[in-house]
């Protein structure tokens, strides 16, 4: 038996903006031949948010939706994590603006910023605050607007992003189920991998930095791929490993949704050929922090997730950091629905 009351997923949600934009148009902005977006990454389209929404608005709209399918109220939520790299202000939390779209709300939030990893950061604290409360529930959101940040000038980052935001809601489920173990990782010295250049307190900014296109997302491409190919493959392996079980025993990998091609050699090297390989990034690119609970939330919405399945949640990005969590699905968690 586990030292932690058993947490579990007990729903999910997400949403993504109206404005589909499909990789030939953004093709033409960066200046490539239509074809080459999906040829390299396998995107066919993504998701932009409309002027009017703010990354706290999406997470709202995938925290309604995760809610109504877990049947709580949100005056039931305890607490409330964000993680975002994108928020709507650099003060207060994204996370406080979120609860006040939220009727009746009065949960203890505060946001998380690991990048693409953060959802599982985000997880993992919920996890451990819940332990410590049993019967309480947390509200885990991933939610990010990369379209304001994207340099069109940089081909082989502007083409990968879109928006959306995605919602899990966390409580007690019965023994055997529900998170089995985590793991959290940072490796130093590898920080210029991602990064904004200004905005912030080392580098405010200034009409010379927004001149400079400093405020724009920067990403190493290279560098990213050489670090997700050693690191992400061997965590994988040591998380599953220390549980108990096998590889070929997960039934469900749901992974960062950061390139295609990326992707299907992760699944090679880490060895989960057996388990089902989730998608969404053809139809909505890689949405930060949002990408596994919106992949997640699209295969339990199918009712595709099994009493018992054992899932593995995979997030990696800037910082450089990883983040994993193995699951036993829970078969009461809400599914079945259409979008």
């Amino acid at each position: 038996m586990s030292a932690f009351p058993p947490v579990g997923i007990l729903a999910t949600g997400s949403y993504l903006p109206a404005h589909e934009v499909p990789s030939a148009e953004v093709a033409h902005l960066v200046g490539v031949e239509p074809g080459w977006i999906e040829h390299k990454t396998r995107i066919r389209a993504r998701r932009w948010a409309a002027p009017e929404e703010a990354t706290s608005d999406l997470a709202a709209r995938a925290a309604a939706d995760a809610l109504a399918h877990a049947g709580i109220a949100p005056e039931q939520i305890n607490y409330l994590v964000v993680s975002t790299s994108t928020g709507d202000h650099p003060m207060p939390p994204t996370s406080s603006l979120v609860q006040s779209a939220l009727p009746g709300m009065r949960a203890a939030c505060f946001d998380v910023n690991a990048v693409c990893s953060g959802f599982v950061y985000a997880v993992a604290l919920a996890r451990g605050l819940l332990s410590l409360a049993p019967g309480a529930h947390a509200l885990v959101i991933g939610a990010d607007i990369y379209s304001r940040i994207l340099d069109f000038g940089d081909r082989r980052t502007a083409v990968l992003f879109g928006d959306g935001a995605g919602a899990a809601v966390l409580g007690p489920v019965p023994e055997g189920y529900g998170i089995i173990d985590l793991d959290l990782l940072n490796h130093r010295d590898t920080d210029h991998l991602i990064r904004i250049e200004a905005g912030g307190s080392r580098r405010p900014p200034t009409r010379e930095t927004v001149d400079a296109g400093e405020h724009y997302f920067r990403m190493d491409g290279r560098g990213v791929r050489g670090f997700v190919m050693e690191h992400v493959p061997p965590a994988l392996t040591a998380l599953v490993k220390r549980t108990g079980y096998n590889l070929d025993d997960v039934d469900h990998f749901v992974a960062h949704q950061a390139n295609g091609v990326l992707l299907d050699e992760i699944v090679e090297q880490s060895g989960l050929g057996g388990a089902r390989t989730l998608h969404t990034l053809e139809r909505y690119g890689n949405v930060g922090s949002a990408s596994v609970p919106v992949t997640l939330d699209e295969v339990n919405r199918a009712g595709a997730l099994a009493d018992g399945e054992l899932v593995l949640l995979a997030g990696f990005g800037g910082g450089m950091a990883v983040g994993a969590c193995l699951l036993r699905w829970w078969g009461n968690s809400k599914g079945e629905r259409t979008r």
